[in-house]
């Protein structure tokens, strides 16, 4: 059975004219999916004999909440979705001046094995369809009863590793038929897949590229992330020049502060070495805790050391300001949570 959020604008239409729909009814159709329709049956203005013919080879799979927390601290709001085949996956809406963000996740589980990260605890299970990655926001955006404006995919999941339902993904939310989200307020994060990277700089999508470096050398980015030893440092920074002259967008990297691990000030001057020169921006992420890495934040003078030295050096660089706190809002605690609970 197909299932239409797993299909772009084009191919729906093109699906309806197989189906002898004329062509008006794709636009209808689109809108309902992105307002969260969950059966045929919410879709009024669409004739019963379409409907029907439509269920006959067609499902539309609403996403379940599983569970749902609210911060009481600044309204952050975070799901625990069910996918159709019982799986779970992530996603938090996060309010700024600006708007209302949402993260989302790409896989069910990530195969990366980032130290410090709960979401690869486990392994991958399997890749989201474009059709499942839409959902997260079509379905957060109809429990909030307000419009998601931001998207960031820095959930569950290697964006790069799921390439051709993320890129789908992509061009189905920008559909001004759908959800009609501007790609310049979309963020893409990536661990580093330097094949991936190239790849996407030659879609010319105008989104943000957002670079999980965390570490200012090999020996260090080893121990992190496992994906350094196919791709090092080097070739990631001649990757993300090259997608920086592809594209003429900034990029951001992705540096969590271990105590201990890459937070000294002089990792701080060979992080500013190695970025000299770069059109980016650095966002200093306090880690995590994860009971099963160990790993430790430091003090806030030793955040602001870090911060205040690579400022000095001339590289643009900010502390991301910890959301939703109180109910563990940071990527897969809670999907970690759920799965021991349900053995």
């Amino acid at each position: 059975m197909i299932d239409l959020r797993d299909l772009t604008y084009e191919e729906l239409e093109e699906l309806l004219k197989n189906a002898g729909e004329p062509k008006f009814r794709c636009a209808q159709i689109f809108s309902w999916l992105a307002k969260g329709a969950e059966s045929f049956d919410d879709m009024t203005d669409v004739p019963k004999s379409t409907r029907e013919k439509l269920s006959a080879f067609c499902r539309i799979y609403p996403l379940k909440i599983c569970e749902k927390y609210i911060s009481k601290i600044d309204k952050t709001t975070k799901y625990l979705f069910e996918l159709s085949d019982g799986n779970c996956i992530e996603s938090v809406v996060m309010y700024y001046k600006h708007g209302i963000s949402i993260c989302i996740s790409s896989e069910v589980g990530c195969k990366m094995g980032c130290r410090f990260c709960a979401s690869t605890i486990g392994g991958l299970t399997r890749p989201l369809t474009s059709g499942e990655i839409l959902s997260q926001v079509v379905f957060a955006q109809k429990d909030i009863g307000e419009r998601i404006s931001n998207i960031v995919m820095m959930g569950i999941g290697e964006p790069l590793d799921n390439y051709d339902n993320v890129i789908k993904f992509l061009h189905c939310v920008n559909h001004p038929a759908g959800l009609n989200i501007g790609y310049r307020h979309i963020s893409l994060s990536t661990c580093g897949l330097v094949d991936g990277i190239y790849k996407l700089a030659e879609e010319k999508l105008p989104i943000t590229l957002s670079v999980s470096l965390h570490a200012p050398n090999d020996e260090i980015r080893n121990q992190l992330m496992p994906v350094n030893k196919k791709y090092p440092i080097k070739e990631l920074m001649r990757a993300c020049r090259a997608y920086i002259k592809a594209t003429t967008r900034r990029i951001s990297f992705e540096y969590s502060l271990i105590s201990g691990v890459n937070d000294s000030p002089e990792q701080a001057r060979e992080l500013a070495g190695l970025l000299k020169g770069m059109l980016c921006h650095v966002n200093l992420i306090p880690v995590n805790k994860v009971k099963e890495r160990g790993y430790k934040k430091g003090s806030k003078e030793e955040i602001d050391r870090f911060l205040k030295t690579l400022q000095a050096l001339g590289i643009n660089a900010t502390v991301r300001r910890e959301l939703g706190s109180d109910i563990s809002a940071s990527c897969g605690q809670l999907r970690k949570k759920h799965m021991e609970e349900s053995i």
